[in-house]
């Protein structure tokens, strides 16, 4: 069986999953939603920087990287933000992340990076609105640009 058919939508359901965690994420600290914040269970005061403000780009940039709308810029904020979250939240609380609670942040980070690099894959609305302005997609993933195993 040959992988290699599968990693554009491996990729697409990659992006969906991490921008709906993301989204679910974001719901919580804005608007309470799914148990609200993990130490009260409640929203964000509106505006409180910089938790409120953390939490309005993971439900815009969430929903824009679920659904594939603007993928690239989207992931890139959503990874610049966790970046300053794991520098400025948690680093300073010891250099790991099993030490200081970054992890979430950690893997947030770099999985918008590799989808900001790899792009939304076949199954979003970015490859659906390029199709119809007539502009060619190439696959995220080909032979002669992956790494050998």
């Amino acid at each position: 069986m040959n992988l290699d058919r599968l990693s554009g939508p491996a990729l697409s359901l990659f992006r969906m999953v991490i921008g709906l965690l993301f989204l679910c994420h974001g719901l919580a600290s804005v608007f309470g939603l799914f148990g609200g914040i993990p130490r009260t269970g409640e929203a964000l005061p509106v505006g409180q920087w910089p938790g409120w403000w953390a939490g309005l780009i993971q439900v815009l940039c969430g929903a824009l990287v679920m659904v594939g709308l603007a993928t690239r810029p989207a992931a890139l904020v959503a990874s610049g933000s966790m970046a300053y979250a794991y520098f400025v939240v948690h680093q300073p609380d010891g250099l790991l992340p099993l030490r200081n609670g970054g992890e979430l942040a950690a893997l947030f980070c770099w999985s918008f990076a590799l989808i900001m690099v790899l792009g939304a894959g076949p199954w979003a609305l970015d490859t659906v609105l390029r199709r119809r302005r007539g502009q060619v997609t190439r696959p995220a993933v080909t032979e002669r640009n992956s790494v050998p195993a």
